[in-house]
C-alpha cells in the first residue's frame, strides 16, 4: 500500500541520513543505501510500482528545480568557458575507453561506441544534494558543474542520435538537433520574457498560494518541454529554476519549495534509487562489474578533472568537480534501455550496467565530501 511505503521511507531515509552525517559523509549516501536495504533485495518492505515511480520523478525535478533558484546566473556566465571543458572532458575520456572496452569484449564498432556513450552520460541530481550540504552549490566551481551538466546532456544525446541513424534504427538526426535548438531558444525567451510577466499575473489572483503554484506550473511546463523534445526533464527543470531566480519572487518561491520537496519528494527519489537496484546475476557478472565500476569511476573523474585543471580550477578543486560528475543516474539507465530495445547491448551487459550505474551514484558522494572537504570550510567563511 502507497501510503504504508510512504511513511517507511520517510522514517528510514530521514534516520538513514541521520547517521551517515554523523559518520562524517553526506545525508544522501544513506538514503541512498537505505533504499538498497528497503528494497526486494534485501527486506523487501518496499517494492518499485508506477505512483512511486511517479513521486520519484517529481523529487528529482524539484531538486534540480531548486539548485537553479540558487543559480547565481552572473557567476554561470563566467563559467561558460569551464563548463565546457569540464563537460566534454567528461565524455572524451569514457567515450573512447568504453570504446576499447567493447572491442575488447568483441562487440561490434556500434555496440562498442554505444557502450562508450552510454559511459558518458552524468546525472548531477545527486552531486547536487552533496554540494548544497557541503555549501558549495552557490560557489564557481559549483556552478561548473551544472554547466557541465547540461552540456554532457546535450552533446550525448545527440551523439546517441547520430550512432543509432548508423544503427539502423529510425532516427532523424537533423530534426532531433532541431528540437533541442528549439527548445534552448524558446526555454531562454521565455525565461526572460514570460515568466516574470506570468509569475506577477498569476500571483495577483484572488486565492491561497498563488505564487507557488505559478512557479510549479512553470517547472513542471519546462520539464515536459525538456523531456518532449529529447533533453532530460532535469534540465528544463534546472532552466525554469535559473528563470524564476531572476524576478523578486526568488526567495519566497525556494522557501516553499524547499518544504514541499524535503517533506516527501526529495527523499522518494534517493531512497527509490536504492530500491529499484537489482542484484540478479551479480555473481556470475561480478569481474565485469568490478572492471566497468572502476572504469566508469575513474575515466569520468579523470575526463572531467583534466577539462577543470585546463580552465584554471586548483588541483583539487578539478578533482572535487571530476567526482561531482562521476555519477550516472537516470540519464545512463535511459540510454541502457534505448541500447537493450535497439539490440546494441545484450540482457546480460544491460544487467552489468544498471549495477554499474548503481555504484557510481552511490560512491559520488563520499567522494565529493574527500575533495570538497577544505573548499566547504572556506566557502561558508565567504558567505
Amino acid at each position: 500500500m502507497l501510503i504504508v511505503q510512504l511513511a517507511i521511507i520517510l522514517i528510514a531515509s530521514k534516520i538513514a541520513g541521520s547517521l551517515s552525517v554523523r559518520l562524517g559523509q553526506p545525508s544522501v549516501l544513506g538514503k541512498l543505501l537505505i533504499g538498497i536495504v528497503l528494497g526486494p533485495s534485501v527486506l523487501g518492505l518496499v517494492t518499485e510500482t508506477k505512483t512511486l515511480e511517479e513521486f520519484s520523478q517529481i523529487g528529482v525535478i524539484l531538486l534540480m528545480f531548486m539548485a537553479g533558484l540558487e543559480t547565481d546566473v552572473d557567476e554561470f556566465k563566467r563559467t561558460g568557458k569551464a563548463s565546457t571543458y569540464v563537460g566534454l572532458g567528461g565524455i572524451i575520456v569514457p567515450l573512447v575507453l568504453g570504446y576499447f572496452a567493447g572491442s575488447a569484449l568483441h562487440l561490434t564498432s556500434i555496440q562498442s561506441w554505444f557502450l562508450g556513450l552510454l559511459l558518458s552520460a552524468t546525472s548531477v541530481s545527486i552531486s547536487v544534494q552533496a554540494l548544497k550540504e557541503m555549501g558549495q552549490l552557490k560557489t564557481r566551481e559549483g556552478t561548473t558543474i551544472l554547466g557541465a551538466a547540461v552540456i554532457d546532456d546535450v552533446v550525448v544525446i545527440i551523439a546517441l542520435a547520430f550512432l543509432m541513424s548508423f544503427a539502423g534504427e529510425n532516427v532523424h538526426l537533423a530534426t532531433l538537433i532541431i528540437k533541442k535548438f528549439v527548445f534552448f531558444i524558446a526555454a531562454i525567451i521565455i525565461g526572460w520574457k514570460v515568466v516574470p510577466f506570468f509569475m506577477k499575473k498569476f500571483s495577483s489572483l484572488k486565492v491561497t498560494e498563488t505564487t507557488i503554484s505559478s512557479a510549479l506550473i512553470i517547472c513542471f511546463v519546462f520539464a515536459y518541454f525538456a523531456e518532449y523534445t529529447g533533453v532530460a526533464a532535469i534540465i528544463g527543470a534546472y532552466i525554469a529554476g535559473v528563470s524564476i531566480s531572476l524576478t523578486n519572487f526568488k526567495q519566497e518561491v525556494f522557501e516553499k519549495i524547499e518544504t514541499i520537496s524535503y517533506s516527501i519528494f526529495v527523499p522518494v527519489f534517493f531512497t527509490s534509487i536504492g530500491i529499484t537496484a537489482e542484484f540478479a546475476g551479480i555473481r556470475e557478472n561480478l569481474g565485469l562489474i568490478v572492471l566497468f565500476s572502476i572504469m566508469a569511476v575513474l575515466s569520468k573523474l579523470i575526463g572531467a578533472s583534466i577539462g577543470a585543471k585546463a580552465a584554471g580550477f586548483p588541483f583539487k578543486s578539478s578533482l572535487g568537480i571530476g567526482s561531482a560528475m562521476v555519477s550516472r543516474g537516470e540519464v545512463a539507465l535511459i540510454i541502457a534501455a534505448i541500447g537493450l530495445e535497439a539490440k546494441l547491448l545484450s540482457q546480460e551487459m544491460f544487467a552489468v550496467m544498471v549495477v554499474v550505474v548503481l555504484v557510481t551514484t552511490i560512491v559520488t558522494p563520499p567522494m565529493m565530501k574527500l575533495f570538497f572537504k577544505k573548499e566547504a570550510i572556506s566557502a561558508r567563511e565567504n558567505l
